[in-house]
């Protein structure tokens, strides 16, 4: 099979549907119904089953299409191995990265990035940073940026220590917190995250928030406390310093009460000698130094 005819094979059982796939691909429907049939007609046996749901692959487009996978990863590879002897940066950088950071501290890292090497190109996919060692471990990603604590074997860096902060606008000290009628906002996240924040609730307090909000985004989590609406625990990273509320860090003296969230730069060792990665992490680290000057952030 070509890589052309492979990629085909790994885009129609991704898309599971071949007008979704037919685009993707920019071809025709005809045409890509075509060159399936043509595919099949060379393994000798149907790959996928049409119906009115879409396409859904057979035994043997299993076994095909973990092929085309397979060959396709490798082919990608070998070519990142061949561009990373060159004294240019380029190539594809693949980075999975944890939502907050993504959609925080990320951007202005990139930034000097894509301005420093020009000749690069960026794969970015964010999530939770259980997701983002799926996504190394799967050959998905070359470096990862993840939150709290991770069990990682390969390299892994610390970049910086957010602590994290009380958010309201009225309430203006934690001891506020015994009495307050005000609801408690909470952002989904992963599982560690609110271990961790139910842990440094129950070292401070008997009881279980009264009133208790849960939105899908930080985002929207912050914008409903700085409007006023109630109460929300934010990590440093998500602040600018200018917002109109009470921020109140929830440190104390005993360090295994205080309440912060680290975030890492992990991947395998042999990923860090591809130059485009090599340059990524340099550019990440000097801006994480930054980062951990600034008021908001612990060293």
């Amino acid at each position: 099979m070509s890589m052309t005819e492979l990629e085909i094979i790994k885009t129609l059982a991704e898309e599971g549907n071949m007008r979704k796939a037919a685009e993707r691909l920019f071809l025709s429907q005809p045409a890509l119904s075509q060159r399936l049939q043509t595919i099949e007609k060379e393994w000798e046996t149907l790959l996928f089953i049409r119906s009115q749901k879409g396409l859904e692959p057979t035994p043997e487009g299993e076994h095909v299409i973990a092929y085309a996978r397979e060959a396709l990863m490798r082919r990608e590879e070998v070519f990142e191995a061949i561009t990373s002897m060159a004294d240019k940066v380029h190539g594809t950088l693949k980075i999975a990265c944890a939502s907050i950071v993504g959609q925080t501290w990320l951007p202005q890292v990139l930034k000097e990035y894509v301005e420093s090497y020009p000749n690069a190109q960026i794969s970015l996919i964010t999530g939770w940073s259980s997701e983002i060692v799926k996504a190394l471990n799967d050959r998905e990603a070359h470096v990862g940026i993840v939150r709290g604590k991770i069990d990682w074997k390969s390299r892994k860096t610390h970049l910086f220590r957010d602590q994290m902060y009380l958010v309201d606008r009225e309430i203006t000290s934690i001891e506020e917190l015994k009495d307050s009628t005000r609801p408690f906002i909470q952002f989904k996240s992963d599982s560690n995250y609110h271990m961790e924040i139910q842990h440094w609730w129950k070292s401070h307090f008997t009881q279980v928030p009264g009133r208790q909000i849960t939105v899908d985004q930080i985002e929207t989590c912050k914008q409903l406390a700085l409007n006023g609406i109630g109460y929300a625990i934010l990590p440093a990273i998500t602040l600018t310093g200018d917002e109109l509320v009470n921020k109140i860090p929830l440190l104390n003296s005993e360090e295994e009460f205080e309440l912060t969230r680290d975030t890492w730069l992990i991947g395998y060792e042999s990923t860090f000698e591809l130059k485009q990665v090599e340059a990524f992490a340099e550019i990440v680290q000097s801006h994480a130094e930054k980062l951990r000057n600034s008021k908001f952030f612990l060293k």
